[in-house]
């Protein structure tokens, strides 16, 4: 596949493969019609052939080229493979898609400071485990790093202390960043305002903007009520103190955090099934 993309990159050797599509046809016409010279012409197809894209044989003095249509079909097909995965519905194409609406909406809108203050979002979900359960998750590094970040990010600095007053790090990169030598996705710093443990939880939590000033507060309120199910997690997110810079950071939060709640539920579900580690040891979430 390698050596067939690399011949037909060339535009020459396009235009050949063109002209094969229409007939077989020898060096010297092929050289004819694409107004090149016969031994730069014999170079291309020499590599098209190489490429198993066109086979010839020789009549008499010439030498006469045809297309294998085969090879084409198999890069055609593989092409739309390509498509149909980026293509698939709600997949990570239609997120990018969907955020690049709302950063454009967002950039839009963010003219001076305080511009998104006052916004609010509100997130629901109805999860397996009882409401001790979920807390460990809201509230135990170890447990949040595994939930705590949008789909194809992962968790890097985590410091989350669940008190009042308690301190919060939040560092993430990409998570096929395997090594950290890419630049950092995103830093996010705040307290902890209010713990009422397995009821609420309420913080802070600024994203740094690259100068390491705040691009804006979230106060985040999280309730727990338990179901005959499980757990029942509302979470309200209202901004302050946004900066005009604070578009891009403002415009993920609907996706981001949503992607997050769904990651927390998947992983609650997977974990009800076993043991998981928490800070202070191993415990059984059956």
């Amino acid at each position: 596949m390698d050596a067939l993309l690399t011949a037909l990159a060339d535009p020459a050797r396009w235009r050949l493969v063109s002209l094969l599509a229409e007939r077989p046809r020898s060096v010297g016409v092929l050289a004819q019609l694409t107004g090149a010279r016969q031994p730069q012409t014999t170079k291309h197809l020499q590599t098209l052939e190489r490429a198993g894209v066109v086979t010839s044989q020789r009549t008499g003095q010439r030498r006469i080229y045809a297309l294998r249509s085969a090879p084409l079909r198999n890069l055609a097909a593989a092409l739309g493979r390509l498509a149909d995965t980026a293509d698939q519905a709600g997949g990570p194409r239609a997120t990018y898609d969907r955020y690049g609406v709302s950063l454009h909406a967002e950039r839009a809108a963010a003219e001076e400071s305080g511009w998104a203050d006052g916004r609010s979002f509100r997130f629901c979900r109805s999860l397996v485990g009882r409401p001790e359960l979920v807390w460990h998750h809201l509230t135990e590094a170890p447990l949040l790093a595994r939930w705590w970040t949008p789909d194809d990010l992962c968790v890097s600095e985590l410091v989350f202390e669940a008190r009042e007053g308690g301190r919060i790090v939040q560092e993430y990169r990409d998570a096929e960043d395997a090594d950290g030598s890419d630049l950092v996705a995103g830093r996010a710093e705040g307290v902890v305002d209010d713990v009422r443990p397995v009821e609420r939880l309420a913080y802070r939590l600024s994203p740094l903007l690259p100068d390491g000033s705040l691009a804006f507060t979230a106060h985040v309120d999280l309730g727990l009520r338990p179901t005959d199910t499980g757990t029942e997690l509302n979470v309200h997110w209202r901004i302050t103190d946004s900066t005009v810079d604070s578009a891009d950071f403002i415009a993920g939060i609907e996706i981001g955090f949503g992607q997050s709640l769904d990651k927390l539920a998947a992983t609650l579900v997977a974990d009800s099934h076993g043991t998981v580690a928490t800070g202070t040891g191993t415990r059984s979430t059956k």
